[in-house]
C-alpha cells in the first residue's frame, strides 16, 4: 500500500471531571500545570493511550507499557529481537541502519506512526526513527482548580501480631476542565516510514476512543471523554495551510466566568477556502 500522499491536521477537545488526567510524579503525582495556571496533558501520555487503544484494536505496539503487555516480552530489546531480520542486522557485518528502520517500521504500527529510537546494550548499531505524526502537550482552556483529599490506608500489609499504622496518602484532582491537544501528519516523514492512509484512519479512530478502556481509580470510567475531534485534510503534500493557521481557526472561549461543564464553552470553527475538515465528535 502506497503511502499517505497528504497533509493532515487535527484537534481534540477532551472534558475532565472530577480526575486527576495526567499526574506529574516530581510534584506529588498533582495534575499537571503550567506557571499561568492552565492544566496540561504530557505529549507522552497521550501517545501512551492512542498506543494502547491500538493494542485493543489488534495492531502491533513496540512500546507497551507494563499493564497492557500482550506478547510477553519483558523489554524492548526483547521484542526487537524476536525480529530475526532486526537482530541480524544489529550486529557484526550486517548491520544496515537504514534497512533496519524501514524493517521496523514496517512491523511496528506505533513506530511507522511516532517514530523511536533503537539503541539497546549489546547492539552495534543505534537507529533513530523518525515518524509522522506530531502531537502538541494539551492545554486547558481556562486555569483549572485542583483539589486535594487526605487519604489513608488501614490494613495490614503483612502478617503480624497487631494492628499497623494507618499510611497517609494525599489524592488529586481537577473539578472540570476543558482541554485542546493538537497533532499534526507530516507527508514527507509518511514516505519514508510507509504510514499510510489507512494507518491514519486507525489514529483518527484512536483518538476518538482514547480514554477507553483506560479508566483507574484517579480517572474513573465516564470521568474524562474526547468531547470533538476535528480532522482537516489537505489537498497536497505540503498543504494548502500552515499548521498554526489551521489550528488557529478552531476558536473556544468560556461563556461564564467559573465553567464547570462542556456547555459553558462557545466552540467556533472558522472554515479555510479548500481545505476539507470533518468533525467527528459531537458530545454536546
Amino acid at each position: 500500500m502506497n503511502s499517505l500522499d497528504h497533509k493532515i491536521d487535527f484537534a481534540a477537545l477532551i472534558s475532565v471531571e472530577k480526575a486527576n488526567p495526567n499526574g506529574d510524579p516530581l510534584n506529588g503525582n498533582r495534575p499537571r500545570q503550567n506557571f499561568d495556571g492552565y492544566g496540561e496533558i504530557s505529549d507522552v501520555a497521550i501517545k501512551r493511550k492512542i498506543r494502547n487503544r491500538l493494542i485493543d484494536m489488534g495492531e502491533k505496539v513496540f512500546v507497551q507499557s507494563n499493564d497492557k503487555k500482550v506478547d510477553g516480552f519483558k523489554s524492548l530489546k526483547d521484542r526487537a529481537d524476536a525480529v530475526d531480520e532486526l537482530k541480524e542486522l544489529s550486529k557484526g557485518k550486517s548491520k544496515d541502519p537504514d534497512k533496519f528502520a524501514e524493517i521496523a517500521a514496517k512491523e511496528w504500527i506505533d513506530v511507522r506512526s511516532f517514530g523511536q529510537v533503537f539503541a539497546f546494550k549489546g547492539q552495534d548499531i543505534s537507529v533513530g526513527v523518525r515518524g509522522p505524526v506530531s502531537i502538541h502537550t494539551a492545554t486547558s482552556i481556562d486555569p483549572i482548580d485542583i483539589n486535594s483529599m487526605q487519604i489513608t490506608k488501614s490494613v495490614n500489609s503483612v502478617t503480624g501480631d497487631k494492628k499497623g499504622s494507618d499510611t497517609m496518602g494525599m489524592k488529586h484532582r481537577v473539578n472540570f476542565g476543558l482541554y485542546l491537544v493538537k497533532g499534526s501528519i507530516n507527508v514527507q516523514l509518511a514516505e519514508k516510514t510507509n504510514f499510510t492512509e489507512e494507518d491514519a484512519n486507525k489514529i483518527k479512530e484512536a483518538l476518538q476512543t482514547l480514554f477507553e478502556n483506560d479508566a483507574s481509580s484517579a480517572r474513573p470510567d465516564g470521568s474524562m471523554a474526547v468531547e470533538k475531534l476535528y480532522w482537516w485534510t489537505h489537498s497536497s503534500k505540503l498543504g494548502q495551510y500552515p499548521s498554526a493557521k489551521v489550528h488557529r481557526s478552531l476558536h473556544v472561549h468560556s461563556k461564564v466566568d467559573n465553567p464547570n461543564s462542556v456547555e459553558d464553552y462557545e466552540i467556533k470553527l472558522e472554515m479555510l477556502d479548500g481545505l476539507k475538515v470533518e468533525e467527528l465528535i459531537d458530545g454536546l
